[in-house]
């Protein structure tokens, strides 16, 4: 039996309205992301990448479509079932530091803070504050005050606020954008380390194509859906596989390096072979 995904997007639309501005972040974007994936989610600003992290967090609300996170109907929420969905179904990491910590909170404190809301207390906490900074691999920090510590150890505190539930999925918006390669590199290797460990979905929100790479499967998107998809068996080995999306509309989103390289604009022609499609730019020239 096949299991539920942990994230399932059908359609979504998302616009923003300003008097007589109107601006559509997602035009219809599919996405379904399966149970102990990792996955990392790339695109320019302004693809509507960041709208789709706020739907998926339930921070933000689609126009159209749905969205579905650990078997939650997002679009269905009421108030007090968006506060239990934030308590204990996701888990976040912003890039802004101070966003993800309280700063007069010790490290500790602030994890203990996040399980003390949830009604836990006493012995099951604090094992469970100990048990998440041992596996973000700052147990020895856990009494420091988070300016106290350097950019990449904060963020391997906010990881391990945003596990202290044991939330199904993890999302995280640029957790790297703020830092140097090193650090960049320590925080990654932590999140596919919790990955394994804890079993925990987690998207990873980038512009940043080294980060894309340290993961098995990149969703790249374009103009408000997803384009092309990469899957790499041996990360680091090779650049994987690339595969374009085809939504239920029958559209598919060539690769932009594809078009340049081949001269495709404007219209093109197709023919349907036994096995494949055949593409000819307007001079008819085979280009497939």
């Amino acid at each position: 039996m096949t299991a539920t995904p942990d994230i399932v997007c059908r359609d979504l639309v998302r616009i923003y309205r300003s008097r007589d501005v109107e601006v559509q972040a997602l035009q219809g974007l599919t996405l379904t992301v399966r149970p102990g994936e990792m996955v990392a989610l790339v695109g320019a600003s302004g693809s509507g990448k960041s709208t789709l992290l706020g739907i998926l967090s339930g921070l933000d609300t689609p126009s159209a479509g749905q969205a579905v996170v650990a078997d939650v109907d997002l679009g269905a929420l009421t108030r007090r079932g968006r506060t239990d969905f934030h308590r204990h179904a996701v888990g976040f990491v912003w890039q802004q530091t101070s966003r993800n910590l309280v700063p007069y909170l010790t490290i500790a404190e602030n994890v203990a803070a996040v399980l003390t809301i949830a009604g836990v207390r006493g012995r099951r906490r604090a094992a469970r504050v100990r048990e998440v900074l041992a596996l973000v691999g700052i147990g020895d920090h856990g009494d420091r005050l988070p300016a106290a510590l350097p950019g990449g150890l904060q963020q391997l505190a906010a990881i391990a606020v945003a596990l202290a539930n044991r939330p199904r999925v993890l999302l995280a918006d640029e957790p790297t954008g703020a830092l140097d390669r090193v650090a960049a590199r320590a925080v990654l290797a932590t999140m596919r380390a919790v990955n394994e460990h804890e079993g925990v979905t987690v998207l990873i929100v980038t512009h940043d194509q080294t980060v894309a790479e340290q993961v098995r499967r990149t969703v790249r998107i374009r103009d408000g859906r997803t384009s092309t998809e990469t899957i790499r068996d041996d990360l680091g080995a090779s650049p994987g596989e690339e595969f374009a999306v085809i939504d239920e509309a029958g559209r598919l989103q060539l690769p932009e390096s594809f078009q340049q390289a081949l001269g495709l604009r404007d219209r093109v022609r197709l023919s349907l072979q036994d096995d494949h499609v055949l593409v000819r730019r307007g001079d008819d020239e085979v280009v497939r």
